[in-house]
């Protein structure tokens, strides 16, 4: 679970499946794909993934900027809109919920990995500024099981957003070596994700 976990809420399937397809080339992994409204609910609630992409028309009573307005309310993460739809009076319905990206179809690959990497790293940036920057030592003070010093510096680049591949670059290690550490640490902040693993450090600085 180290890759950036996406859901994908899209009501035409071959279209959610392709997408499924680009994200699994990417450093990405799909959590879940939902088609509708109150499936994309379910997978929120029970499978919390790190972003969303989502489509606005979901062929159901609510639609996408609805479902949007659900996650700023109650589970805050990074989404962006994937649309046929570019009219004005859509564009002023989705600027309300403050999307961290539109992309109008058709699309590609890179332009979805972009924009996704993108997303996810102003999210974390904007919710960052809020809370102290990560401490090695007030990080170990309150864990039964302490992270190693690399350890802890694959934590900060996941806190500040960076996908794996950035990470390995960064640190001049592979990307086996990073995943291990990602599971290592995960372990000790007793989390499954990056979402949890940011919500973890951040309740940790904050005490």
């Amino acid at each position: 679970m180290s890759e950036f976990r996406i859901l994908i809420v899209e009501d035409e399937p071959i279209i959610a499946k392709n997408i499924a397809v680009y994200l699994n080339n990417s450093d990405f992994t799909v959590s879940g794909i939902a088609y509708d409204y109150d499936e994309a609910l379910q997978q929120l609630k029970l499978n919390t993934p790190d972003a969303a992409i989502i489509d606005i028309n979901l062929d159901s009573a609510a639609d996408g900027i609805e479902l949007a307005e659900f996650i700023n309310k109650l589970t805050p993460l990074p989404f962006l809109f994937l649309t046929s739809y570019a009219d004005k009076d859509t564009l002023e319905r989705a600027k309300k919920v403050e999307p961290f990206g539109y992309i109008v179809k058709p699309f590609n690959e890179k332009t979805l990995a972009a924009a996704l990497e993108i997303a996810i790293y102003n999210f974390a940036k904007r919710n960052n500024q809020q809370v102290p920057s990560i401490s090695f030592e007030k990080i170990n003070r309150h864990l039964l099981s302490q992270v190693s010093e690399r350890e802890f510096d694959v934590l900060q680049l996941i806190y500040e957003g960076k996908p794996n591949g950035q990470i390995s670059e960064t640190l001049n290690v592979s990307l086996n070596t990073i995943k291990k550490h990602i599971n290592n640490a995960y372990l000790k902040l007793d989390v499954n994700s990056r979402a949890t693993a940011i919500a973890r450090l951040r309740e940790l600085m904050l005490k």
